[in-house]
């Protein structure tokens, strides 16, 4: 069992906000999940803010389907979503009901259970652990079967904590990785957030 103090998780209230404000206030929180083998625990140093019916680059542009119907409901759930057939990616959907909007979470710094990431992710260590949305879900085990839908305000399973704040002299901002199919105005858009010792990554 885990020996941190339990903290509340974030309320409702802070996802029920705009888009990229939550994208750039979940630097420095705590991504929490619990297994039946024990608590994993990372810093979360980097993100993309998702907008959208108004936003090309976001799933929920095109419409309501059975894979983005979660986007459509309440702020504060998990939206967990299989890319080229091997990663599943975690999401936070935001915003009022029927906005579908999200933010992608995508690396975390590990601060519990390291080594249980490192074997989850098959003796990866130091920066390739968790630096990209697809290995930090297999660093935590976060699946599209056990999470997706799961609602993140309960303290249960998975979750989000209130860590220290990230001074604004310590993040970068710049365009979302790998949506080379949006519109340019959104393609290029500076809505991906990172602490900034974490600049080396492309």
């Amino acid at each position: 069992m885990s020996s941190r103090p339990v903290a509340a998780p974030l309320p409702r209230a802070f996802y029920d906000r705009p888009t990229l404000d939550i994208a750039r206030e979940l630097l420095g929180c705590h991504l929490i999940v619990d297994h039946e083998d024990g608590r994993l625990v990372g810093r979360i140093t980097e993100t993309e803010g998702y907008l959208g019916f108004a936003d090309t680059a976001c799933h929920s542009s095109h419409g309501r389907t059975p894979r983005t119907e979660v986007m459509f409901g309440p702020p504060g759930h998990a939206y967990v979503y299989l890319i080229y057939g091997i990663y599943d990616m975690l999401n936070v959907v935001v915003g009022p009901l029927d906005d579908p909007c999200a933010v992608l979470i995508r690396a975390i710094e590990p601060l519990e259970g390291e080594s249980a990431m490192i074997a989850r992710r098959g003796g990866k260590r130091g920066r390739e652990l968790a630096n990209g949305p697809g290995k930090l879900t297999r660093a935590l085990e976060i699946t599209r079967s056990a999470f997706n839908r799961h609602d993140i305000c309960t303290g249960q399973g998975l979750w989000i904590e209130a860590g220290s704040p990230v001074p604004e002299a310590d993040v970068l901002t710049g365009p979302r990785i790998g949506i080379d199919y949006a519109e340019p105005e959104h393609r290029d858009a500076p809505w991906r957030f990172r602490v900034k010792r974490d600049a080396r990554r492309a």
